[in-house]
């Protein structure tokens, strides 16, 4: 199984083939306008104009899983997104990505991936406030918070998975080696 085997729901709620970029680097997002890892839109935009030529597609998912922080109608958070920080990479339908609920991508991300650990002084507020809501947390590979990045090759497997707090440069250079 790879992301190719997987749908999405496109903003307008038509159906869209993750077969479609087959070939590409793909850097899947769950987003949120509320965040304090928002910002982080302005850099993955950056690294998108640099990237995007050389095969790289990022793949934004709002998700209000966390803290209530991507409030909204998919339009309205589209409209955000592309006012304040000139997205212009595929944004969808928002969605879960832990649970029951969660989107069949997400599962198989979840399935496959393990939690990689928080970085820098971020760490000590999210550990705890993620401890609260999955006691076992360091052990499984639910996504945690907002901004959490899962790298797939050009073949269409998971080769990377970035926690929110990881500094961007290093999944910029991981991004490039894989291009």
């Amino acid at each position: 199984m790879n992301i190719y085997d997987f749908t999405v729901k496109a903003q307008d709620g038509s159906e869209v083939a993750l077969s479609d970029f087959e070939g590409k680097v793909i850097l899947v997002v769950n987003t949120a306008t509320g965040c304090g890892f928002t910002p982080q839109y302005e850099d993955l935009q950056n690294i998108y104009d640099e990237l995007h030529d050389k095969g790289l597609e990022i793949l934004d998912f709002p998700c209000n899983q966390f803290g209530n922080q991507a409030p909204g109608e998919d339009e309205e958070i589209h409209t955000f997104c592309k006012g304040r920080f000139g997205i212009t990479f595929p944004q969808y339908s928002k969605i879960d990505v832990n649970g029951e609920n969660a989107i069949p991508l997400y599962k198989w991300i979840t399935s496959t991936t393990k939690f990689e650990g928080f970085d820098g002084p971020a760490k000590l507020v999210l550990g705890p406030v993620v401890k609260k809501m999955d006691k076992d947390y360091k052990n499984n590979g639910n996504i945690k918070w907002n901004f959490t990045k899962i790298l797939i090759d050009r073949k269409g497997n998971i080769v990377a998975r970035f926690e929110p707090t990881k500094d961007l440069k290093t999944v910029k250079e991981r991004i490039k080696a894989e291009l």
